[in-house]
């Protein structure tokens, strides 16, 4: 199950109370205190782990707690050190205290670990306390108590692609037919209810991470449809690819265009990422001329259609490719829009390879 989000708190351990003891031994009169020091409570730690990609082991779970040090000995014996407790959290974790909304650590490295909150201090035992006026001190430090945060764990997956677009529009079938992921794939909106990653390879030794999210809809940066739930997990691609349907009934314009307002609504930031536009399901297109269509779409977008075809492209539609040779690229146009049908793998291959060009890879 996926589960991207978390609220509960975490305590460290609290530390051990020191020991009042005096020294018993044949022969020895009134032997000094020897009472040890308790143990020092367990702290905890996050870890980050690229093996797992949920929160799943969180839910319904409302408090995590160290150990507790032991208390001190006789002989002054320190008592054992309570157990630390490790959270192991997915890379793309972000660990938010719940009180203030304060973003207190952004985890993104796997094999990351550090402290987040250290156990309790130990007590003093009586051993500490004899001085010239109180040999036989009885008196003993209790433990510190653990520290409790309120936090809440939000997951923002990590990914060089992400999809964007309608729901039904063909995104889980492209990540399907590009990358190695598995997602649920049939003919009604919303299929997709969770963010799917898939490895997309390019050639035998180079690959890009490519993620999939539930459609966005007029109003999803309101709270409408599944989108807003979910636009946060593209918050971290590092280029965003633009799915339009040219067998929807909205025209490919206006799907372009909500798209583009919703992410602008939601992150002004999201809104500037570089990004590329894919033109999807031509095998189901059931207007009167395809060409004219997508010509009509360049032209609104102020492009011009690119007689360039480094990446192979199928020259029999029209298509838009940024020439980077003489000029750099503008992150103010996509930087290509391709006509594709996951069904034939028409410019599949050459999505792949425009895409790998775009990252910089």
């Amino acid at each position: 199950m996926f589960i991207d989000s978390a609220r509960f708190s975490v305590s460290s351990g609290k530390g051990g109370q020191g020991c009042a003891s005096f020294r018993r031994e044949k022969f020895v009169v009134q032997g000094g205190p020897d009472g040890g020091d308790g143990g020092k409570g367990g702290d905890v730690y996050f870890l980050v782990d690229s093996n797992t990609d949920t929160l799943s082991f969180y839910k319904g779970k409302k408090v995590f707690k160290a150990d507790k040090g032991q208390p001190g000995m006789g002989r002054q014996k320190t008592g054992k050190s309570g157990e630390a407790l490790v959270l192991i959290v997915p890379p793309g974790t972000q660990i938010i205290d719940d009180n203030t909304n304060e973003v207190l650590y952004d985890l993104l490295e796997d094999g990351e670990k550090f402290l987040f909150i250290e156990g309790g201090k130990g007590g003093l035992g009586n051993v500490h306390f004899k001085n010239s006026r109180n040999q036989r001190p009885t008196y003993f430090q209790p433990g510190l108590p653990g520290t409790t945060k309120n936090i809440r764990l939000e997951l923002k997956l990590i990914a060089d692609v992400g999809l964007v677009g309608y729901p039904n529009v063909g995104k889980s079938t492209l990540i399907s037919v590009t990358s190695n992921a598995t997602p649920e794939i049939a003919n009604y909106e919303f299929t997709t209810l969770t963010p799917k990653l898939g490895v997309v390879n390019v050639g035998e030794y180079s690959s890009f991470v490519m993620a999939d999210i539930p459609g966005i809809i007029d109003g999803a940066s309101d709270g409408r449809g599944l989108g807003l739930e979910f636009l946060k997990h593209i918050e971290r691609t590092k280029t965003l690819l633009f799915t339009i349907d040219v067998a929807n009934y909205r025209t490919m314009i206006d799907q372009y265009n909500v798209l583009k307002e919703e992410l602008l609504k939601f992150s002004e930031e999201l809104s500037k990422r570089d990004y590329a536009i894919v033109l999807t399901k031509i095998d189901a297109y059931y207007g009167e001329d395809l060409q004219s269509d997508i010509k009509e779409f360049l032209k609104s977008l102020n492009l011009e259609v690119s007689s360039k075809n480094e990446f192979k492209i199928d020259e029999n539609l029209p298509y838009f490719i940024q020439d980077l040779i003489f000029s750099k690229k503008d992150s103010s146009k996509p930087y290509f829009v391709l006509p594709i049908s996951s069904l034939d793998k028409t410019n599949i291959t050459p999505l792949k390879y425009a895409l790998y060009s775009m990252l910089g890879k």
